[in-house]
């Protein structure tokens, strides 16, 4: 279990896609772009640093969904996709490397040149790249998906992703030149991440009339080879892969198939797990973790049950508080809800002790603020000086803790002093 859980964990980093910000993109061609103008990989570079050529080749990896699908699109509104349609089924131009921040590789794209100006950018495509159905990929295609992710026949998140992106007009049948509204750092790498998908058969089955359970081609590394509506959904490694032997896909994709299978809800999910009925449970709620995953096949280290550490932001769960509301607008009373809240015991009673408290916007993180103000960003704060509460250059941000007895009695007067200097009391109880 350890090691479908280990490959299970590699196989979805390599899939994520990264919405990225650029800067510093000069006019010239290149194999990649960053937000630097500075890429870790050259143009011959041979694999990713992260990947392993040892890597087993062949078998196959049954994961989780949970719910139901009734559909093969990924990218129209109604209904819900499966599990990894659009990851392993259909690319973008470019692809992100998980090593470096803020990059985009030519997949699709072979050679990717920015304008001076910065209100365009030209994109020359691998003569091999090639859908599943065995169709080469042209610059119509691209020009198609372009219009199609601006259109009303998909989900709106694309169109208002995509928005600044005005036109996009084909050079010959391997160049397009895509158009920018204005000047924007995101722009060039959020065109990058066009999906790609065939003019030609849509031509013949049009976009959004699709057959319910047949997916369109794509020129991902994975087709769809099974489906049970709603239950089951079998990827088979496409023998004809275009980039098999490129150097972004080298060593990745290593399962010869990919089944999800789907369960109506989390509980009956992790009872099928523990049956063996999947590899790799991931598991997002504090209670599954610390009672649902035991029993003899634990003990008896049949499941491994193992946390993988991280230094990634982690995000959070919290309450965001509207400080249009004049009743929030004073930010002592924002700051008495935080002292009036006992993380340490709703941690310990509610969640298993599995939570770490939140103190950053980037928690988790080397971004998350440490210490006093220091250095540039001391230079930056300085500049408002006069603007900003003097604690903010002599205390170092901090939740309130209610670790020792007495400390939340502490943090309770505390709240009550902060509300009454904002002008609120208790009356008649």
């Amino acid at each position: 279990m350890q090691s479908a859980a280990m490959k299970y964990y590699l196989f979805l980093g390599f899939c994520v896609a990264f919405t990225l910000v650029a800067s510093g993109l000069n006019g010239f061609c290149a194999h990649g772009l960053s937000i630097d103008g500075k890429l870790k990989y050259d143009a011959d570079f041979q694999q990713f640093e992260y990947v392993s050529p040892a890597a087993e080749q062949g078998g196959g990896l049954i994961l989780q969904g949970v719910g139901s699908f009734d559909k093969m699109n990924p990218f129209t509104l109604k209904g819900r996709a499966p599990l990894g349609l659009q990851t392993l089924v259909y690319e973008p131009l470019a692809v992100s490397s998980l090593d470096e921040p803020f990059t985009k590789y030519g997949l699709v794209a072979k050679d990717i040149r920015v304008a001076e100006d910065k209100l365009s950018i030209t994109i020359v495509l691998e003569d091999s790249a090639r859908f599943s159905d065995g169709k080469m990929v042209s610059a119509d295609d691209v020009l198609f998906s372009l219009n199609l992710m601006k259109s009303d026949k998909v989900h709106p998140l694309y169109a208002d992703y995509y928005h600044d992106i005005d036109r996009g007009e084909v050079i010959d049948e391997h160049t397009i030149k895509l158009y920018f509204k204005k000047r924007n750092r995101e722009l060039p790498l959020i065109a990058l991440s066009l999906p790609i998908l065939s003019h030609k058969y849509h031509e013949n089955i049009p976009f959004g009339q699709d057959q319910v359970m047949k997916a369109a081609p794509g020129t991902g590394p994975y087709i769809v080879d099974n489906v049970v509506q709603g239950k089951t959904i079998v990827y088979r490694k496409n023998p004809r892969y275009w980039a098999r032997e490129k150097n972004l896909r080298r060593f990745l994709f290593n399962f010869d198939s990919i089944t999800v299978k789907y369960y109506k809800d989390q509980t009956v999910g992790v009872e099928a797990f523990k049956a063996g009925e999947f590899d790799v449970q991931y598991v997002t709620i504090a209670k599954q973790w610390a009672r649902d995953m035991t029993g003899v096949k634990f003990t008896d280290n049949i499941i491994q049950k193992k946390i993988f550490p991280h230094s990634n932001n982690a995000g959070m769960q919290c309450f965001v508080i509207n400080q249009r509301n004049p009743l929030f607008k004073d930010v002592r009373v924002r700051e008495a809800l935080g002292y009036a809240f006992d993380f340490e015991w709703t941690n310990e009673s509610l969640f298993y002790g599995q939570y770490t408290r939140s103190d950053s916007y980037f928690s988790n993180s080397y971004l998350a603020a440490r210490g006093k103000p220091h250095g540039l960003e001391l230079r930056y704060l300085e500049e408002f000086q006069d603007q900003l509460p003097p604690r903010v250059f002599t205390t170092p941000p901090s939740p309130p803790r209610n670790e020792n007895p007495g400390d939340l009695r502490d943090n309770l007067l505390h709240a009550k002093k902060l509300l009454n200097d904002a002008g609120w009391f208790v009356t008649n109880g």
